[in-house]
C-alpha cells in the first residue's frame, strides 16, 4: 500500500548498528581490541600502495640476490654436491626448500635478470605475511590497534629486506606465520608440514622449535608427538633427497652448517665488544648456556602448569594426574614468539636482514601479558629504540647496547609476567596471587 514504509532488513540493521557503535567509539577505535580487524584491514589495503611506491621511488641494492640466482644456477645446470655451489657471496648454505623456491623466481625473473619483477613477488610476500600476522592478532586481541601503525607504516627496515634486498629471511617468515595460524586453529599436522617447509629456506626458523616442542607436548604427550616430529623430518628429507644422495656428508655440513661464524663488520648486536671476543668459540659457547638455561627456565616456571611434575608432559593429556586442559590461542602464540625472542637475545650475530625474524612478533611480545595505561608509553618507546638500533648503519656501540637493552627489559617483562597457566583453587589460597612486574 501507499505510503506504508518498508521495514530494514536484517543485514541493514546490523550495518547500522555496527556504524553507529564505531561512530560512538570514534576515539577508541585504535584502542580498543574489538576494532583490530577493521584497523589492520585499512592499513593492509594501505600497504599496496606503500610498496609501489618504495618499488618505483626507492633505489633497489644489490646484496644477495645475484648470489641466490648463481647458486640455483649451479643445480639447474646438474651440481647437486653442495661443496660445489657457491655465489659472488660465498658458497650455498641454505637447506633444499631454499634451492625449491629460488630455483622458481629464477625462471619467473628470467634468470634473476627482471629484478623489478623480483620486487613485485616480494610485494605479494610481504602482503601474505602481512595477512597471516593481521589475522593472528585478530585472533588473539591483545595488542591494541594503534600499535600496527609502527609494525605497517613506521618500519623502513622491513620493507626494504623485502622489496629492496630480496632476500631469502622474508620467505622463511611467510611460512612460519602461515604454520602459526595452523597451529592456532588446531591442525597441528599441517602446521608442522608448513614449519618444516620454513625451516628448509632458512635455518632460524629453529628458533620456534624450542617452544613448538614444548607445545607439542603439552598437547599430545611423548607418544602421539612422535608422528608430528617424523613428518617434519620426513620433509627435510625428500626436499633434500637429490643432495644427500650426490653427497650427504657435504650438504648437511652446509645445509644445517649451526657453528657458521659470522663477519664482526655486518654485526647489529655485539658491536661493543672487541672483535676478538666475537670470534671466540667460549663466547659462543657462554650465549648458547644461557639461551639452554633460560628457555630451560621459561619451560618449567613461565609455560608448564604450576603444580605439575615436568614429566607429566610425557604422558598422553588423559592420562596426567591433572587433567589437561587444551592449550589456547593466546597460549600457543606467546609460547613460539617467546622461545623466538629468547633465541634472538642470545644470537652469536644478527645481521641487518634478521631483524624480520621477530619484528612482526615484538608487539605481541610486549603487549599479550596486560599492562596499565601508563606501561604503554613504555612500550612504544622500546618498540621506537628497537627500530632505531636495527636502521643505525653501521652498528654503534650505542646502537648495540640499547638493542641489548631493549631486549632485557622485554625478557623480564615476560619473566615476571603471570603465569600462562593460572594455579587451581587449592594452590590460589596457598600462594599469593603474582603481579605483572612491567606495571
Amino acid at each position: 500500500m501507499a505510503g506504508v514504509r518498508k521495514k530494514p532488513s536484517a543485514s541493514t540493521s546490523i550495518l547500522r548498528t555496527t556504524l553507529h557503535s564505531l561512530w560512538q567509539d570514534k576515539h577508541l577505535v585504535l584502542f580498543k581490541t574489538e576494532y583490530t580487524f577493521l584497523v589492520v584491514s585499512v592499513l593492509w589495503l594501505l600497504e599496496i600502495g606503500i610498496n609501489v611506491w618504495v618499488i618505483q621511488k626507492v633505489a633497489y641494492t644489490e646484496i644477495d640476490w645475484k648470489a641466490y640466482m648463481d647458486e640455483v644456477e649451479g643445480v639447474i645446470n646438474g651440481t647437486y654436491d653442495y661443496t660445489q655451489l657457491k655465489g659472488d657471496t660465498g658458497p650455498l648454505v641454505y637447506p633444499a626448500g631454499f634451492v625449491y623456491v629460488f630455483t622458481a623466481l629464477y625462471y619467473i625473473t628470467s634468470s634473476g635478470a627482471n629484478i623489478r619483477l623480483g620486487q613485485y613477488i616480494f610485494a605479494v610476500f610481504y602482503l601474505i605475511t602481512l595477512l597471516l600476522v593481521f589475522r593472528v592478532y585478530c585472533r588473539t586481541k591483545k595488542v591494541p590497534p594503534y600499535v600496527f601503525f609502527f609494525m605497517c607504516c613506521a618500519s623502513y627496515r622491513i620493507h626494504s629486506i623485502f622489496v629492496l634486498r630480496l632476500f631469502n629471511d622474508p620467505v622463511a617468515m611467510m611460512l612460519l606465520f602461515a604454520a602459526v595460524n595452523f597451529f592456532i586453529d588446531g591442525h597441528w599436522s599441517l602446521g608442522c608440514g608448513l614449519y618444516s617447509l620454513a625451516v628448509s629456506v632458512k635455518m632460524n626458523v629453529l628458533l620456534f622449535a624450542p617452544g613448538l616442542l614444548f607445545l607439542l607436548l603439552s598437547e599430545f604427550g611423548l607418544i602421539r608427538m612422535i608422528p608430528k616430529l617424523a613428518l617434519c623430518a620426513n620433509i627435510q628429507l625428500l626436499l633434500g633427497l637429490p643432495f644427500l644422495l650426490e653427497n650427504h656428508v657435504g650438504y648437511l655440513s652446509r645445509a644445517f652448517d649451526l657453528g657458521r661464524q659470522f663477519m664482526f663488520k655486518w654485526t647489529v648486536n655485539w658491536r661493543f665488544l672487541p672483535e676478538w671476543l666475537f670470534l671466540n668459540r667460549y663466547f659462543h659457547f657462554v650465549l648458547l648456556a644461557a639461551h639452554l638455561l633460560t628457555l630451560l627456565l621459561f619451560a618449567l616456571r613461565r609455560w608448564k602448569r604450576q603444580g605439575e611434575s615436568p614429566f607429566e608432559l610425557f604422558k598422553e593429556p588423559g592420562k596426567r594426574k591433572v587433567p589437561a586442559q587444551k592449550t589456547t590461542v593466546n597460549q600457543i602464540v606467546l609460547i613460539l614468539f617467546t622461545s623466538n625472542f629468547i633465541g634472538m637475545c642470545f644470537s652469536r650475530s644478527l645481521h641487518y636482514q634478521f631483524y624480520v625474524w621477530y619484528f612482526h612478533t615484538l608487539p605481541y611480545v610486549l603487549w599479550s601479558r596486560g599492562v596499565k595505561k601508563m606501561a604503554h608509553l613504555l612500550r612504544v618507546l622500546i618498540l621506537g629504540l628497537i627500530e632505531l638500533s636495527w636502521n643505525t648503519y653501521p652498528s654503534t656501540c650505542s646502537s648495540s647496547i640499547a638493542l641489548h637493552v631493549c631486549h632485557l627489559i622485554v625478557l623480564l617483562c615476560l619473566w615476571f609476567a603471570p603465569p600462562l597457566h593460572p594455579a587451581g583453587p587449592a594452590e590460589t589460597q596457598a600462594k599469593a596471587p603474582v603481579k605483572d612486574k612491567c606495571q
